[in-house]
């Protein structure tokens, strides 16, 4: 009963502060739209980003998100605290956190198409359509620029062996098909062996057996440095028994990366290219 009267006091809050088109306040429940978000809108449009918007680990905007206020609960009230016009989500939010938000008489987004490149441009202008006309230009010219970056990317890729690599995991699964890593792989010249020898889809459970007679060349790590990175799979089987892990045939990239699904994931692309082909990169 109490919840239900906090937000009927925040709906009513808002009903009386209907906004013009130039005072959109937009609240981001995720990281991906945190990072779509900061890219297209003007400070004084972002009323608050995802708890985990400001964790280096997970988010590729934490400098820039250090400025925003952040949603310390995932509930209603805590967002609805913020006085938002707009609140974005995902086909994963919890479906009760996105009603009680409509209901509230907030403008919801849920982006559902995070696949690709090409979805995540398409909801960047999704976005910047939402929040004004600046925002459709700053959306048009990161496209732009993208465009440009993978052109020139592909054009240094263009004869390259793929290296053999896998995305190992100390939680018991490891990235197959149909993942942000197989996505990273498919513009740095790598091939997924989890895929293409594992027929592995989504994060699965490695074939252990089989696994250590996969010729891997690299695996891809998150951590400060190869070292550091390898350490949890010393001892940890399957892995540890792997020529590669022992070693040390590994390259490291920031663990955002390694999970992006907003634009940002073409430095992603650029950063594993390097890592995996540094002579191509030398001049």
């Amino acid at each position: 009963m109490l919840r239900l009267l906090i937000l009927l006091g925040l709906a009513l809050g808002l009903a009386h502060a209907t906004p013009t088109a130039t005072a959109v306040r937009v609240v981001s429940q995720t990281v991906g739209s945190d990072e779509l978000l900061l890219a297209v809108a003007a400070p004084e449009q972002i009323a608050a980003l995802s708890h985990l918007a400001q964790d280096p680990m997970f988010s590729g905007v934490s400098r820039e998100a250090a400025a925003f206020p952040k949603l310390a609960l995932g509930d209603a009230e805590t967002l609805l605290r913020h006085r938002p016009t707009h609140a974005l989500f995902a086909d994963y939010s919890r479906i009760e956190l996105i009603e009680q938000v409509r209901r509230a008489g907030v403008e919801v987004i849920i982006f559902d198409r995070y696949h690709s490149l090409a979805d995540a441009h398409a909801n960047l202008k999704r976005l910047a359509a939402i929040i004004g006309p600046e925002a459709a230009e700053r959306a048009e010219r990161i496209i732009e620029s993208d465009t440009e970056r993978m052109a020139a990317l592909n054009a240094r890729l263009a004869d390259v062996k793929p290296v053999k690599v896998i995305a190992p995991s100390t939680y018991g699964v490891i990235a197959g098909a149909a993942t942000t890593f197989q996505d990273l792989c498919d513009h740095a010249g790598a091939e997924n062996l989890a895929v293409t020898l594992g027929g592995l889809r989504g994060h699965a459970p490695p074939p252990n057996e089989r696994l250590l007679r996969w010729p891997v060349e690299r695996l891809v790590v998150s951590g400060a440095d190869v070292k550091e990175a390898l350490a949890p799979y010393r001892k940890l089987p399957p892995y540890q028994f792997m020529p590669a892990v022992r070693e040390g045939r590994a390259v490291v990239i920031p663990s955002w990366m390694l999970g992006c699904v907003s634009h940002l994931r073409v430095a992603a692309y650029e950063r594993l290219a390097r890592e995996l082909h540094p002579a191509l990169f030398s001049e």
